[in-house]
């Protein structure tokens, strides 16, 4: 990283391509950071995401302090330490899950829209130091289901948006970084 740190940071990567690691390497050097989980807590029928939260939170400094939570926009918009997103691809799940997305909910693609809004206008705003992670889509099979393709779709652009948003963005592949801005 040059001298001059860039305020927002994106870390894209395919599935355990290094993509987290990369990305908490890139504040090692921060004594505080807020890492905001996005995922799912892990519960008793899932022992291999409980494996993969507990990864994850051993890689991390224990002066680092964990938020779960979906509300980025407001983690955003609050003064504090440097804040590490992990990552925007089960946040977006989430949130599509919340504005009635999956059951058809009258509303529901405004209620995303506005959450998506929402979440940009914090990135493009915050005074923090930030650095998400999220899933590079596209590359890989057309899902099979309507939701998959959907899904597929909404994060591809949510991608595109946060990485236009962004003084820096990577590429993790095969755990090598590549810089793209």
């Amino acid at each position: 990283m040059p001298l001059r740190r860039p305020r927002r940071v994106f870390v894209l990567g395919g599935a355990r391509s290094g993509k987290s690691s990369y990305a908490e390497g890139l504040l090692t050097r921060e004594r505080a950071v807020d890492y905001v989980a996005c995922g799912t807590p892990a519960g008793p029928d899932d022992p291999e995401w409980a494996d993969r939260i507990a990864l994850h939170r051993a890689r991390r400094p224990a002066s680092w302090r964990t938020v779960e939570t979906l509300d980025l926009a407001s983690v955003l918009g609050e003064p504090g330490p440097p804040v590490l997103v992990d990552c925007l691809t089960t946040w977006l799940a989430g949130t599509m899950d919340e504005c009635g997305v999956w059951s058809e909910q009258p509303g529901a693609d405004g209620r995303l829209a506005a959450a998506v809004d929402d979440l940009l206008a914090a990135w493009a705003g915050t005074r923090r130091r930030v650095v998400a992670v999220s899933n590079e889509v596209g590359s890989g099979i057309v899902p099979a289901t309507p939701s998959g393709r959907r899904f597929r779709d909404e994060l591809g652009v949510l991608n595109a948006r946060i990485a236009a948003g962004s003084q820096r963005v990577w590429l993790v592949t095969a755990g090598l970084p590549q810089r793209l801005r």
